[in-house]
């Protein structure tokens, strides 16, 4: 759609920086929430599921779901914010028809969001949780669910290093977004943001890995 308006070698340029940001962007969501969700499972005396062994089954008795917190009979959905542009139509009826799978497999599912701004998409997966007899809890609710479930000591960890790094984050992220630039360098990339800088090693950063796919990945292939 934008060829034209740059030189075809400026265009496709531009394509691979937008490409790289996104493999950053999905790649560090990725990351942050298989770093999150054990911790917080382990907090509140539950543990992270795999689809491969989950006992949470679609429809009841299809194939299993993964499972950010299994805790007794409650299965936990932990989310830091609902974004009213949510993922692809088919991911979000994944989404929807989690608390029901929960249902049909005997257990309770439980919605907790840590950011409590309020959009219709939230509304909308918070009364699917409520309508399957889940429990929802979103903001200042999900925080003390949380540190209550997980008592004294693990509620001291829980806000000490995972609900102050978060609050602090959503509190100072600007509505009013400061400049942006990025200097591309075979080996460094600088990116400005405002008057502070970034500096990113391209070399030797990530050891080579055997990467696995999620279990559940094919839930969101056509």
């Amino acid at each position: 759609m934008q060829y034209g308006d740059l030189s075809a070698g400026a265009l496709g340029s531009l394509l691979i920086v937008r490409k790289w940001l996104f493999d950053i962007d999905n790649r560090s969501a990725q990351e942050t929430g298989y770093l999150f969700e054990p911790i917080i499972a382990g907090a509140v005396g539950g543990v992270p599921v795999s689809a491969t062994s989950s006992p949470i089954k679609r429809d009841g008795t299809g194939r299993g779901r993964q499972v950010d917190c299994l805790r007794e009979n409650q299965a936990y959905e932990i989310k830091i914010r609902v974004t009213i542009a949510a993922s692809g139509q088919g991911r979000w009826k994944e989404e929807l028809a989690f608390p029901a799978d929960c249902e049909a497999s005997g257990y309770t599912p439980v919605l907790v969001v840590f950011d409590g701004i309020d959009n219709p998409k939230l509304s909308e997966l918070s009364n699917a949780f409520l309508k399957h007899g889940g429990q929802v809890h979103v903001g200042e609710d999900a925080w003390t669910h949380l540190e209550s479930e997980a008592g004294p000591t693990m509620g001291i960890f829980v806000d000490k290093y995972i609900r102050s790094p978060l609050d602090d984050l959503l509190a100072q992220t600007p509505t009013d977004l400061p400049s942006v630039t990025l200097l591309i360098q075979p080996d460094i990339i600088n990116i400005h943001i405002g008057t502070e800088e970034l500096q990113v090693d391209r070399i030797g950063l990530v050891p080579p890995i055997d990467f696995q796919m999620p279990n559940d990945v094919d839930t969101s292939l056509p």
